[in-house]
């Protein structure tokens, strides 16, 4: 059990749910110790005059009951509450927040919306991996948070009050999934966005993230149907679709799609629409964090890591004492041939970061056991906390582990959809023969291997006598081709 000493909590008291981390600091980054949710929907008991109905408050104050037992075992100076949207807009905030307090036993700071953007962003900074010049959107329950930055330093923040529960009440009040309550909702949305735009895309970004349930519940569904883990206009647009041709709220039922989130999905999808089509934003992908992670890194006074994906690779290492001198070793071996084979296979920088990272950790299995390493690698990397890593990542992290050695399973290869099925195969085949050519472990033992693609035949041109002189990596490297034979995949030695 840690020390209470060693515990930080940080709760966000938000329009649609209250949220409570609970973390400890493990070498620069966080480990959660606890992640408790519940759907209070503050902001449906909102009156005309911006009165919390009492039962809106009493559904927090249950909530907050349940955070206060967790709480007893942190010191106050080690827990950070903040309320957003609905309880900055509540005329009757004072009455909520007074009992609130008692209940908690700490200050509650009720932030502004330039404030919580602020924070989303750092805690997108410090979990999310990718080009560190990013747009961060965040749809909440009663706000919705637009951030450009670079780094560290957020540069163009925005907090505009429409979030996923105030649309449901506006424009899904009478629970019809129409094309016209889509529209209305999407026209007012475009209407709150268009007058930031331009000071948005005068900062520009490399890469967009969504740090809210509406990108995650996104997110999950397109998992479930093994759809790639961006987000574009065309797959909002088809959900939509898919949406108005269910009818009703009540009737919403898309593969993937929880019942928790479906009440609120609708409005929150026409307001990421209207996001996308105002900023013309090409691609999005989930955040590794947001507001919570924000509040604990600010806690901590941890630095933002450039290269928040090395850190945790690193940290892996250290944690289950992989030999990362064999990992490097392995890791330029793959690199050295992915330039060799670049022309022709064209394996973009998103599939040479993830199989260089595939390469760091693929003897994690052997903390565990020699027998099964692929087998025990693969549940370890598909259960760990990897930050800068999406769950798509993590997935095809695993499966490329998994596929490590022995015999192929393409279908795991083509389920993974972090990248297109064709390139997880060509990373696969790269891993390996970068594993048998290593094997020695020693560096001076490595020859000067060439490699030539054509579409999917694979050769490999080794020095006169090499083989002959390295009986047991030659039977690895024909065992290899037949391995690959099976599978449909051609390789030749010579």
């Amino acid at each position: 059990m840690p020390s209470a000493s060693s515990l930080y909590a940080a709760i966000d008291l938000g329009s649609n749910s209250f949220h409570m981390l609970v973390v400890r600091e493990v070498a620069g980054s966080i480990q959660t110790v606890a992640r408790i949710k519940r759907k209070v929907r503050l902001a449906a008991g909102l009156d005309s005059d911006s009165r919390l109905s009492d039962e809106a408050m009493a559904r927090g104050w249950q909530c907050l009951a349940l955070f206060s037992e967790q709480l007893q075992d942190i010191p106050t100076d080690q827990i950070r509450v903040v309320a957003t949207a609905t309880l900055r807009l509540a005329a009757n905030a004072e009455a909520f927040l007074s009992r609130a307090q008692n209940i908690l036993g700490c200050a509650i700071n009720v932030i502004s919306g330039e404030e919580e953007a602020c924070l989303i962003y750092q805690g997108v900074a410090h979990t999310t991996g990718g080009s560190d010049k990013r747009l961060v959107v965040d749809i909440g329950g009663g706000s919705t948070e637009l951030v450009t930055g670079s780094g560290a330093q957020p540069g163009a923040l925005f907090s505009l009050s429409m979030g996923c529960v105030t649309w449901l009440e506006r424009y899904f009040g009478d629970r019809h999934l129409g094309k016209d309550n889509f529209a209305a909702a999407e026209q007012a949305a475009s209407d709150m966005i268009r007058p930031v735009a331009s000071k948005l895309r005068e900062q520009g970004w490399e890469i967009c993230v969504g740090a809210s349930g509406t990108v995650q519940a996104l997110q999950e569904i397109m998992m479930a149907q093994g759809m790639d883990e961006r987000i574009t206009l065309a797959k909002l647009q088809q959900l939509k679709q898919r949406a108005i041709q269910c009818g009703k709220l009540e009737e919403l039922e898309i593969e993937g799609l929880t019942l928790e989130r479906a009440l609120v999905f609708p409005s929150g999808l026409s307001i990421l629409i209207a996001i996308f089509t105002e900023l013309n934003i090409s691609s999005m992908t989930l955040a590794g964090g947001a507001l919570r992670e924000g509040l604990v890194y600010g806690m901590l006074g941890l630095p933002v890591d450039r290269d928040i994906r090395s850190r945790t690779l690193h940290n892996i290492q250290r944690r289950f004492v992989i030999d990362a001198e064999q990992a490097e070793r392995v890791r330029a071996l793959a690199e050295s041939f992915g330039r060799q084979v670049s022309h022709s296979w064209k394996l973009d920088e998103r599939c040479r970061e993830l199989l260089n990272s595939a390469c760091l950790i693929h003897e994690i299995g052997l903390s565990v056991d020699f027998k099964q390493a692929p087998q025990h690698a693969a549940y370890l990397v598909r259960h760990l906390d990897l930050p800068g890593f999406t769950p798509a990542q993590k997935k095809l992290l695993a499966t490329l582990l998994q596929n490590q050695v022995n015999g192929i399973d393409l279908a795991l290869l083509s389920q993974q959809n972090a990248v297109p099925p064709r390139m997880a195969e060509r990373m696969c085949r790269l891993l390996r023969l970068a594993i048998i050519f290593a094997s020695r472990r020693r560096d001076d033992t490595l020859p000067a291997v060439r490699l030539h693609a054509d579409d999917d035949a694979l050769q490999l041109t080794l020095p006169n006598g090499w083989l002959e002189a390295h009986p047991l990596r030659a039977e690895l490297l024909e065992q290899e081709s037949r391995w690959q034979s099976y599978v449909h995949w051609p390789l030749t030695v010579s």
